[in-house]
């Protein structure tokens, strides 16, 4: 952490507040991150949990780390266990710097981020995604060998022909088998990304944490960890609806091979995206003002 001078000032929070709001989310992060580390001590694996600890490439240590969020002043001494270089010293009182801030990482997040909440939410996907990463593959290169199919290949690949594919989301498309991605509808690129996305897709509202954790130490902690639980709502409802077994671990399944699973998927999928909706606009706000506040990039 280094001085620095002219920081935009906004709340002061006193030692005793500052450190209040901490270790309130220290606690409420540990209810997720303590059952994580100590199924790794064990060497558990969780094909639920561990996603948002191994694809979001996020340490537990780096969850717990609380942070105010640019524009609060925070009296006392501060050491934060992360981003502790994105600090300033502004006379008595500690800053995030936002002149830190990435522009082009900050300007793709508020284009796909503002893009999705601007389109119409779709729930005609029924979750087909993780059936298309299966779909007429050898039974010996499914990913998740951990955990039974539900479903024989040949059974999982009818499903998929009878319901079809409408993904949006290039991070769910990029894993279609061979034969299932010219069957979506759409053709989802990290170019058109900004494009496509729409606020009823599970894995847009996923990221939400993904885009939160870009902007540490500039998101409030609070925030960060509300984007957290949806992700893991999200990502509970994802493997229900996947064609493995889970049940064994508390996960029974949304069966969408049929009518009564599909709308229980959509219901669920409509709920999540009503949730997701104020995360996004209070996303879109945080990121807003670091925008505001970064020096114009003179290479773009």
């Amino acid at each position: 952490m280094r001085t620095a001078t002219n920081i935009a000032t906004g709340t002061v929070l006193s030692e005793a507040e500052w450190r209040e709001r901490r270790r309130a989310h220290h606690e409420r992060a540990d209810r997720w991150i303590a059952p994580h580390l100590e199924r790794r001590r064990r060497g558990i694996a969780h094909p639920v949990m561990d996603f948002l600890f191994d694809y979001y490439p996020y340490s537990p240590g780096r969850l717990r780390t609380w942070h105010p969020g640019l524009g609060v002043r925070l009296a006392g001494e501060w050491r934060p266990s992360s981003c502790a270089d994105h600090y300033v010293r502004e006379d008595d009182y500690w800053t995030v710097d936002p002149q830190s801030a990435s522009n082009p990482r900050l300007r793709l997040a508020l284009a796909i981020l503002e893009g999705t909440q601007s389109r119409p939410a779709q729930f005609s996907c029924f979750g087909m995604h993780e059936w298309a990463m299966v779909y007429r593959l050898d039974p010996a290169q499914v990913r998740h060998t951990q955990q039974p199919l539900r479903l024989p290949i040949d059974a999982i690949s009818e499903a998929v022909d009878d319901v079809g594919l409408r993904c949006t989301h290039i991070d769910a498309f990029r894993f279609f088998t061979e034969e299932a991605a010219p069957q979506n509808t759409l053709l989802p690129t990290r170019a058109n990304q900004p494009d496509l996305e729409q606020p009823g897709c599970l894995h847009a509202n996923m990221d939400l944490f993904k885009y939160a954790m870009w902007f540490q130490p500039y998101v409030p902690g609070e925030l960060v960890l509300d984007c957290f639980e949806l992700a893991c709502r999200a990502r509970e409802i994802d493997m229900r609806a996947s064609p493995y077994d889970l049940a064994e671990l508390g996960y029974p399944p949304i069966r969408i091979e049929n009518a009564e699973g599909r709308r229980t998927y959509a219901g669920a999928q409509k709920q999540l995206a009503n949730d997701a909706k104020p995360l996004r606009r209070r996303l879109v706000e945080a990121l807003s003002e670091v925008q505001s506040a970064v020096r114009p990039d003179p290479s773009t």
